[in-house]
């Protein structure tokens, strides 16, 4: 097949390019495609990283050759620098696109292609007649080919939507960017958990690093012709986003289970009374447990707060405590992990977001 008759097609999302690539390949059937995903404007790089991972699924089940281009990320936020606050398909989008299709169109004339487009073209989210105009833009400039086909029309985005459905691709819910990340989260009024890990590393329910875990095993499961579903659940979700214990004006090293939430935020007070090894504080229903008693719910041995801080066991078993402790899932007292009980007056800032959520379970089929 000559040169002339290869077409780049810049990637963005599995979503967006495993609808788009077969409306190439029905239209375009001679022609070889040749996928390049180039997208610095996603943040943080895990997410980079699970759209890439299922990119190149949709690409093999294709058999559409993959590229990778650079994630020049610094690059990317100079080139937006104060368009920050500018609105979705605003300024900051044009730069954004200009900044990917120059690169990509690029790539096309290094590699041969004489035509070059984008599955951008095919997302609801985005303006037609922006990406449009960008495309067409750069090809003049580089004596290159755009093309614009509009896949949007005659119910397509509907169709694409059945189509990701079937083929179990990640469904992500923001468009990549910082920028419009925190303005959507700032609308949803809830924090943009995406942007930051707790320094245990512990992997948190619907984060970006357990859908990576969940992408990551589904591909093994292929890779083994095991047969599998993902399915939804809906859950309440937790975080914990800040956490002070103090003794006398003393930080005591401390470590918070999970779905610990406190309504002011804030609590002062004494430890009252100890009931079967829990340790009652005298407000908001606060409860302290010993490192020791931890290790025998936990069935672990850690030596030291420190330690079970910088290397926690995973979330689902701190819920298993939890639930010994509480003997109730409905129970979101604060429980509070130190190596001695304190026994002077106590001051504890804990800051959480527990909201409603969705997250998607990989289901073995046997």
């Amino acid at each position: 097949m000559s040169s002339a008759e290869s077409i780049l097609v810049h990637i963005c999302c599995s979503v967006d390019s495993h609808y788009f690539l077969q409306k190439l390949q029905i239209e375009y059937p001679e022609s070889k495609l040749i996928g390049f995903f180039y997208d610095p404007n996603i943040h943080p790089y895990s997410e980079y990283y699970l759209r890439l991972l299922d990119v190149e699924r949709s690409c093999k089940l294709l058999d559409i050759e993959l590229l990778e281009g650079p994630y020049d990320y610094s690059a990317w936020i100079e080139a937006v620098r104060g368009l920050e606050n500018e609105p979705e398909k605003g300024a900051r989008c044009s730069v954004c696109f200009d900044r990917r299709f120059e690169v990509s169109a690029k790539k096309a004339k290094d590699i041969g292609c004489s035509h070059f487009t984008s599955t951008l073209l095919t997302s609801p989210k985005k303006s037609l007649k922006q990406l449009q105009e960008s495309g067409e833009s750069l090809a003049k400039d580089l004596s290159i080919q755009f093309l614009a086909p509009n896949y949007r029309e005659k119910n397509g985005t509907q169709e694409q939507n059945i189509i990701a459905k079937e083929a179990k691709l990640y469904r992500q819910n923001y468009c990549g960017c910082l920028y419009a990340l925190g303005q959507q989260r700032e609308h949803q009024q809830r924090a943009a958990d995406e942007l930051s890990s707790p320094i245990s590393q512990q992997i948190q329910p619907n984060s970006i690093e357990s859908k990576i875990e969940l992408y990551e095993k589904r591909k093994k499961l292929e890779e083994q012709n095991i047969e599998y579903e993902i399915i939804k659940r809906r859950f309440l979700n937790w975080r914990l986003q800040f956490a002070l214990v103090k003794e006398k004006k003393r930080v005591t090293l401390s470590h918070i289970l999970p779905y610990s939430t406190l309504k002011n935020s804030y609590s002062r007070g004494k430890v009252e009374k100890k009931i079967a090894n829990v340790y009652h504080f005298s407000r908001n229903e606060i409860k302290f447990i010993t490192l020791d008693f931890y290790n025998s719910l936990a069935n672990s041995d850690y030596k030291s707060i420190e330690q079970l801080l910088y290397n926690p066991p995973s979330f689902n078993s701190e819920l298993m405590v939890r639930s010994l402790i509480t003997n109730s899932p409905f129970d979101m007292s604060a429980i509070i992990v130190v190596e001695k009980i304190p026994t002077a007056k106590v001051e504890l800032k804990i800051e959480t977001e527990v909201y409603d959520d969705v997250e998607e379970n990989l289901v073995e089929l046997l």
